[in-house]
């Protein structure tokens, strides 16, 4: 016992005296001036500090090892530095001043590095700055980056589309694990709210690498909110008024952090009537509310990063299908939808002396319910026993989906100019239904994958390469009675895939970058495309599946290259996808319950466009802002035959200004932005050609400080002209009605 004593002792004695400092200072590349309040961060372990007057900074009991250091100031270009502790002496930072935003560390890519320095390109956006137009919810907010768009069923109902792809195709990531909702489905809305999320992360094209299966288009990665600084507490409160639909919403939040524990909550409210068009009528049963708590537990030292966060969602969605009674009510009227997203992650990173490992584990409960109208006619000729399963006021469709996911990736010591990952990721997820009426049936799905990349760098020339194998097993049980038309089969699928990535960075001069990435991914098809045989409402269609479908394969080649100095930027993006055994819904000459029958075939697709755009920030006019942003995709059968749901092309110009900070005001500024689509005259057949149209947009803001206390205001109106127009994705097209004509928003939030 002795020994063992004297044995801890010694080796808390070592570990105190093996601590380290970095020390050093932060002055400007050009005039040698000290940077103030410049930010250090050490990425790992994560703890950060900023230069006092003299532009000095000091990061006390560092562990030995080797680590980055980001080092970033408003009006300075970022930078990442990696240092080896202990140092031999103190470091000399200089930055090099710059009219571009600050960079920050992108979270979707495996080795979490800045913007400027990924093979990968990555847009990134906060939440604040897409919410600048007053968007009713983050579907709409997200169409502010080029190349992602949405699908819509009303002002409640949006699903993501990047480059021409949607739905399953997309994967959505939030609290760093994968949303798991019933996407499949056309009227099913995203089930995340803009509350709590700090920024939008958005992979354009295959991420099969890092994700598997349903990355085959790209990821939707959502950073939540971050912790307060440590040893202090931050209060905030506000709300949102939004004219169009009367809509309300409230948010308040509560966050407090020590040295080592954090802890934050979050709950947020809104409720929104009947949408109203360009012509002022009511678009009846567009009306929503959404309930959204966030809670967050973080804990962190020098050898261990933990990170626990739930999330409850839940929502009432109406289902539109024409325009009839002229309401403000926010009641719900049938049909419609009421759903609750749990997410439960755990994000956790142990640190070693020159590695870590990282392991993710989520479980997420979706609680789906659909309210369908009450016909009589609908049961004449059924018995009571028949008729015994839908009783009035329950749901017509009920359906519990569990998801159990894991990702655990650990980072090599860094050898010499390589760094190298080895990950293993998977999923086990139940379908349960509980209503009288069934679109998928009841079924288990198994994953596994299994990665490994590296990323090799040069002074000039950045490479990033991988390998994935993936195994995809569903198991789906018969339902419905053996011999009727709503009978399904028990089902029995694996499916298999290799993929890999290969990409290039080259910094042709300090202001001009060029990338290129090849990369391939795939799709194994979801329950709905191999078993569905059924209504859905929300599409007026009848769905038939199809038990053969193989997966769905793809290669696209990416081309992007950027020039920046510090008048004006200036990029382009070109891509190329061949996709093997594409799914989609085509049309038969039947109808089934009065509507038309689609069915789940396969045929080669090719889609192709890209993005192009400028920023121009004369200096030393730094607070001007001219931005402009093209996008387009083209999406084809092999046949020649255009592919549906394809976004048209799109031209954004916004016309900015940022007011410099004052005593007493900061983060003010002024916005005015058009958004011009095109004809689309390439549309799928069974499609209709879509008119372009213009949107005016505008927002203005700013917050005021009084002593301790923020005042943060904000005036947005999108479509301020009052256009009447239908969007090419909207889903109410087919019934000719159009989108939301003008919306004014009034935002009030208080800082404390």
């Amino acid at each position: 016992m002795k020994n063992l004593i004297l044995g801890l002792l010694f080796m808390a004695t070592s570990y105190t005296y093996s601590q380290h400092s970095i020390t050093g200072t932060v002055h400007d590349e050009k005039t040698g001036e000290p940077v103030v309040g410049a930010s250090v961060f050490l990425q790992k372990p994560e703890r950060g500090t900023i230069t006092n007057f003299e532009g000095e900074f000091t990061l006390s009991d560092v562990a030995e090892g080797r680590f980055n250091l980001i080092i970033s100031s408003l009006g300075y270009g970022t930078r990442t530095i990696r240092i080896i502790i202990p140092l031999d002496e103190d470091l000399a930072i200089l930055l090099s001043p710059t009219a571009i935003e600050m960079e920050e560390v992108i979270i979707s890519t495996p080795f979490h590095k800045l913007q400027s320095e990924n093979v990968m390109k990555v847009e990134r956006a906060t939440v604040a700055e897409l919410n600048r137009t007053g968007a009713v919810n983050l579907s709409e907010g997200i169409t502010k980056i080029a190349g992602v768009e949405t699908v819509t069923t009303g002002a409640g109902i949006g699903k993501p589309v990047i480059r021409g792809l949607s739905s399953n195709r997309v994967l959505v990531y939030t609290q760093g694990v994968r949303l798991e909702n019933q996407q499949f489905g056309d009227e099913h809305s995203l089930g995340i709210s803009s509350s709590g999320t700090e920024s939008v992360e958005v992979i354009k094209g295959p991420a099969s690498l890092l994700y598997g299966s349903d990355a085959l288009g790209g990821v939707l990665y959502l950073n939540p909110e971050r912790y307060a600084p440590s040893d202090s507490t931050a209060v905030d409160a506000g709300a949102v008024y939004f004219s169009n639909t009367l809509g309300v919403e409230a948010n308040a939040g509560f966050k407090t952090s020590g040295e080592k524990l954090k802890f934050l909550l979050r709950g947020n409210y809104a409720t929104h009537s009947d949408y109203e068009t360009g012509e002022g009528e009511k678009v009846t049963n567009t009306r929503f509310d959404e309930l959204d708590l966030k809670a967050g537990l973080g804990y962190r030292n020098d050898d261990y990063k933990g990170d626990l966060r739930y999330n409850l969602n839940s929502s009432h969605t109406g289902i539109p299908e024409e325009i009839g009674d002229q309401t403000s009510s926010k009641d719900m009227m049938a049909p419609y939808q009421s759903v609750q997203n749990h997410i439960l992650s755990l994000d956790n990173s142990f640190y070693f002396d020159d590695s870590s490992l990282d392991v993710k584990l989520g479980y997420l409960f979706n609680n789906r319910k659909e309210y369908e109208e009450e016909h009589e006619e609908d049961h004449e000729g059924e018995t009571e026993e028949e008729h015994a399963g839908h009783e009035e006021g329950e749901p017509a469709l009920k359906m519990h989906l569990s998801t159990f996911n894991y990702d655990l990736n650990y980072h090599f010591p860094q050898k010499g100019k390589f760094e190298t990952i080895l990950g293993i990721q998977g999923m086990y997820q139940t379908n349960e239904n509980l209503g009288e009426e069934f679109l998928i049936p009841d079924a288990t799905t198994k994953d596994i994958g299994i990665l490994a990349t590296t990323h090799y760098h040069l002074e000039k020339i950045d490479f990033q390469g991988g390998l994935r194998y993936d195994h995809r097993n569903i198991n789906g049980q018969a339902m419905g009675e053996a011999g009727s038309e709503e009978f399904i089969s028990s089902l029995n699928r694996s499916f298999n895939s290799y993929n890999g990535a290969l990409g290039v960075k080259v910094d042709f001069t300090s202001e001009f970058t060029g990338r290129l990435n090849v990369a391939t991914g795939f799709r194994a098809p979801n329950l709905a495309e191999l078993t569905s045989y059924g209504s859905h409402h929300g599409t007026n269609r009848f769905e038939i599946g199809n038990p053969d479908l193989e997966n769905e394969q793809n290669y696209q080649l990416d081309l992007a290259l950027e020039f920046r100095n510090e008048h004006f930027e200036i990029f382009t993006n070109a891509f190329y996808n061949s996709i093997d055994n594409y799914i989609f819904l085509d049309p038969t000459e039947e109808r089934i319950d009065e509507n038309p029958v689609f069915e789940y075939v396969q045929h080669k697709a090719r889609l192709y466009g890209g993005e192009a755009g400028l920023h121009i920030h004369p200096h030393p006019l730094d607070w001007l802002h001219l931005e402009s942003s093209y996008e387009m995709v083209i999406g084809k059968q092999a046949g020649g035959e255009y592919l549906p749901l394809i976004p048209a092309h799109s031209v954004l110009n916004t016309f900015r200004v940022e007011f410099e900070e004052q005593d007493w005001i900061k983060d003010s500024f002024a916005l005015l932005s058009l958004k011009t689509v095109f004809d689309q005259n390439k549309s799928g057949s069974f499609e209709t050609e879509t008119s372009g149209y213009s949107l005016l947009n505008a927002g203005f803001g700013g917050a005021m400080k009084f002593n301790t206390t923020t005042l943060e205001l904000q005036l947005s109106g999108n479509n301020l002209l009052n256009k009447t127009y239908i969007s090419h994705l909207s889903r109410l097209k087919p019934d000719g009605i159009p989108n939301m004509g003008r919306n004014i928003s009034l935002k009030a939030r208080v800082y404390l």
